[in-house]
């Protein structure tokens, strides 16, 4: 092989890495929210993980987290300066990395908010943001969920002890 193919190959192949580390990346705006944010609760979840939430075994959880690659977690508090102004921008900033409001739903006090973006009609990422009069948390999915069961994946993380834990230790309820 002659130095010029190899070094032809090696650039290939290095555009190939980058191509394939960026595809299942988080959302920069999540990102952009987390750094701007620094002191909030901030948990990863990968498939693997998030089965170990299913204490119960339930097949219908396994079967909900069955297309989700990997998710951030993510958690601000209203009193640390994050209000309807700034959810408007954080809202653009999605629609900037081409996700679209998908659906718009309340439950149990709470608002949620759900965008997707997709390549194709296959769901690359998903988005959900729950607020409520105290907090902002935001779901960073690669991958997707049904639709109908954003709200079980929501609450089967909330009542997680550990999470709560933390959660409860980070807003002091």
């Amino acid at each position: 092989m002659t130095f010029r193919r190899f070094l032809r190959a090696g650039v290939m192949l290095m555009f190939l890495l980058v191509s394939v580390a960026t595809a299942g990346a988080q959302s920069k705006t999540t990102e952009a929210l987390h750094k701007s944010h620094a002191d909030a609760l901030s948990l990863y979840f990968y498939n693997n993980t998030l089965r170990m939430l299913n204490q119960t075994g339930d097949k219908a959880f396994d079967e909900l987290i069955k297309d989700v690659e990997k998710m951030k977690f993510l958690l601000i508090t209203t009193d640390a300066g994050f209000g309807p102004p700034q959810y408007k921008a954080l809202v653009s900033g999605y629609k900037g990395e081409a996700f679209e409001e998908i659906m718009t739903s309340r439950y149990q006090g709470k608002n949620f908010d759900v965008f997707l973006k997709d390549d194709e009609g296959k769901t690359e990422g998903m988005i959900v943001t729950v607020r409520d009069s105290t907090n902002l948390y935001v779901l960073d999915i690669v991958g997707s969920i049904a639709l109908d069961k954003v709200t079980t994946l929501f609450k089967t993380i909330d009542d997680n002890t550990d999470i709560r834990e933390k959660i409860q230790k980070l807003t002091n309820h």
